[in-house]
């Protein structure tokens, strides 16, 4: 494991085909099924297993062991965190997922954030920029041509989203406190924020032509980190 490496993986859901879900849900431990087992919809009960058999699995090509001896807790934010050895270094793991897609990000010690979006999403991108953004964010919507607002407003969300999900608030932090431009993805802060863009590395990614990827790593060095990406199928999960 280096020190200095974040990996990301991604999986379609349509490369799960029906045989492959059983073996999916082997890869959980029994927390996760009992969690399954209160599950209404199939959509939402299969990308539950998709996205956490990709996590274990990312988990175990990093130390060997079986994907579902992994165990999480909740941390003071309320974030789950992989349990690890006493005086081990931690293993910082975040998930997303939306529709048609589920992706992971794994670090060593340092506070890491993904998500991704559907850029298929309908939504009133306009309205829910002035009601989130902040204002350089909203002139960058305002300035982009029609045909493109959608793609904007969903880069800007997801790397707002994978930032706040790195410092563990959630939702919980007001998204108009910082704001991102694009090509290549920064960030600036308002006053109030106790943060140093300098110590960010964030990063963005399409993934075939309907998904955008974000990540949000914290780091004292950026320029020193390794990014590897990593398209996977269930094929590749079972024999990690």
């Amino acid at each position: 494991m280096q020190a200095d490496k974040v990996e990301i993986w991604w999986m379609r859901m349509d490369a799960v085909a029906f045989d492959d879900w059983q073996r999916l849900e082997a890869l959980l431990d029994d927390d996760d099924h009992q969690r399954l087992a209160r599950f209404n919809h199939v959509q939402g009960r299969q990308t539950y297993v998709a996205a956490h058999a990709l996590a274990r699995a990312l988990l175990s090509s990093w130390q060997r062991r079986p994907p579902e001896d992994w165990r999480f807790v909740i941390d003071g934010r309320g974030k789950p965190e992989v349990v690890v050895p006493a005086g081990a270094p931690r293993l910082r793991l975040n998930l997303s997922h939306t529709n048609g897609l589920v992706a992971a990000a794994l670090c060593l010690d340092h506070d890491v954030g993904i998500d991704v979006e559907d850029l298929g999403r309908k939504a009133d991108c306009l309205a829910l920029g002035k009601r989130f953004f902040a204002p350089s964010e909203c002139a960058l919507l305002q300035a982009v041509p029609p045909q493109r607002l959608t793609e904007t407003f969903l880069s800007l969300w997801t790397l707002k989203e994978a930032y706040v999900k790195a410092i563990g608030k959630g939702l919980a932090q007001a998204l108009d406190r910082f704001a991102f431009t694009l090509e290549p993805p920064a960030i600036t802060f308002a006053q109030a924020m106790d943060d140093d863009a300098a110590h960010w590395l964030f990063h963005q990614e399409r993934v075939g032509d309907d998904h955008v990827l974000a990540l949000a790593l914290h780091h004292p060095h950026p320029q020193q980190v390794a990014m590897s990406w990593r398209a996977v199928t269930p094929a590749d999960l079972a024999v990690t």
